[in-house]
C-alpha cells in the first residue's frame, strides 16, 4: 500500500501537466504483478466494460494465465477498500462477476484485439505508465525495503504491547476480584486488627452464603458475619454447651438480619466456608490476633464438610 501512495505521489504531477488521465494511479499490484482492471482500461478505451471482455472472450487464446486473470472475491474486495476503484454498479451492491485484471503483456496484447488509432494511442500511454513504474521501484526498492522494516518492528511492537495490557488486565482483574489476598499464613501475637480485617474482606467477598464452624461464638464473630452482602446468609455451627451464644443470637436477630444457628458436637477445628471456598482457622475467630494462629485456603468440598457434621 505504501508502494502504491509514494508511487502515486511521484508520477501523478507527470501525468497532470501533460493534461492526461493518472494512469499509475490505475495501475496496482495483485500476487505480485502490476496489473489493470478491466473497467479502468475500458474507461481509457473510450468503450464498455462488458464490450472489452467480450473482445477478449473472442480472442482468449491471446490472453494466458500470465498476461490476465481473473479476481478472487477476497481480492476484489480488498482492491475496493484500499483504492476506491469500484465501479457503481459494485458500490450499489456487488457484481455478478470477478473483474479482468491485465498484465504489461496483457495490455500490450489489447492493441491486437481493439484495433483502433484510439486504442492505439492509449497503449502506448499504458505502456509508458507500466516503465515509468517499474522504473520507480526499481530506483526506490531500498526506500520500499526500509518500510517494510519499519511496519514489521511496529507489528512487533503492538503484539507485545497487547501482551503487556492482556497482562496488566489480568492482574487489575485479579485484584477486583480478591484473588490476591493471602490464602494460607499466620496470624502472629498481637496481629488482632491484620487478623480481623482478613476476616472481614472474605465475609464482604461472599455472594450467596456463610458459613462458621467454630465451637466458640460470641457477639463479636457476629457482628463480623453482619458485614456481609445483602441477601447473602450467614449460618453459625457451634457447640449448645455454650449458652450464651443462644441468647446472643436471640438479641442480634431481633435487630439484624438473621443468623441461623446450628448446633454441632464433633467438630474440633475451626472453617469458614465462603460460598463454595473453604477456609480453615486453627483458633476461634473471636481470639485471632492473640496467639500464633495458622489459617489457609482448602481444596476440600464444603458439601463434604458440611454433611460429616452432627
Amino acid at each position: 500500500m505504501e508502494e502504491n501512495n509514494l508511487i502515486n505521489s511521484s508520477l501523478l504531477s507527470e501525468s497532470s501537466n501533460s493534461g492526461l488521465m493518472p494512469i499509475e494511479n490505475l495501475i496496482h499490484i495483485i500476487r505480485g504483478q502490476q496489473v489493470m482492471i478491466d473497467s479502468d482500461l475500458a474507461r481509457l478505451y473510450g468503450v464498455e466494460t462488458k464490450y472489452l471482455k467480450r473482445a477478449v472472450k473472442a480472442n482468449i487464446k491471446r490472453f494466458p494465465s500470465d498476461f490476465m486473470f481473473e479476481l478472487a472475491p477476497s481480492e476484489f474486495n480488498s482492491l475496493r477498500c484500499r483504492n476506491c476503484t469500484s465501479n457503481d454498479k459494485a458500490q450499489r451492491g456487488g457484481t455478478r462477476y470477478m473483474p479482468f485484471v491485465f498484465t504489461e503483456q496483457g495490455v500490450a496484447m489489447l492493441s491486437s484485439v481493439l484495433k483502433s488509432d484510439a486504442a492505439i494511442e492509449v497503449n502506448i500511454r499504458i505502456m509508458r505508465a507500466f516503465t515509468a513504474m517499474r522504473s520507480f521501484l526499481m530506483n526506490n526498492a531500498h526506500i520500499f525495503q526500509r518500510l517494510e522494516t519499519v511496519e514489521h518492528h511496529q507489528l512487533l511492537l503492538q503484539k507485545h504491547q497487547s501482551e503487556t495490557d492482556r497482562k496488566i488486565e489480568e492482574v487489575l482483574t485479579r485484584l477486583d476480584y480478591k484473588e490476591a489476598e493471602p490464602i494460607e499464613g499466620f496470624f502472629y501475637e498481637g496481629q488482632i486488627f491484620d487478623a480481623y480485617t482478613l476476616i472481614s474482606d472474605l465475609v464482604r467477598k461472599a455472594d450467596t452464603r456463610i458459613i462458621l464452624i467454630d465451637n466458640y461464638v460470641d457477639d463479636r464473630v457476629l457482628k463480623t458475619l453482619d458485614k456481609r452482602k445483602e441477601g447473602v446468609s450467614a449460618t453459625v455451627f457451634t457447640n449448645p454447651r455454650n449458652s450464651q451464644i443462644n441468647l446472643d443470637i436471640r438479641r442480634h436477630n431481633a435487630q439484624y438480619p438473621e443468623i441461623t444457628l446450628r448446633h454441632c458436637t464433633n467438630v474440633h477445628d475451626r472453617f469458614l466456608i465462603i460460598d463454595d471456598t473453604v477456609y480453615f482457622i486453627g483458633g476461634s475467630i473471636k481470639d485471632l490476633g492473640k496467639k500464633i494462629v495458622a489459617f489457609s485456603q482448602m481444596h476440600q468440598s464444603s458439601e463434604d464438610i458440611i454433611s460429616k457434621i452432627r
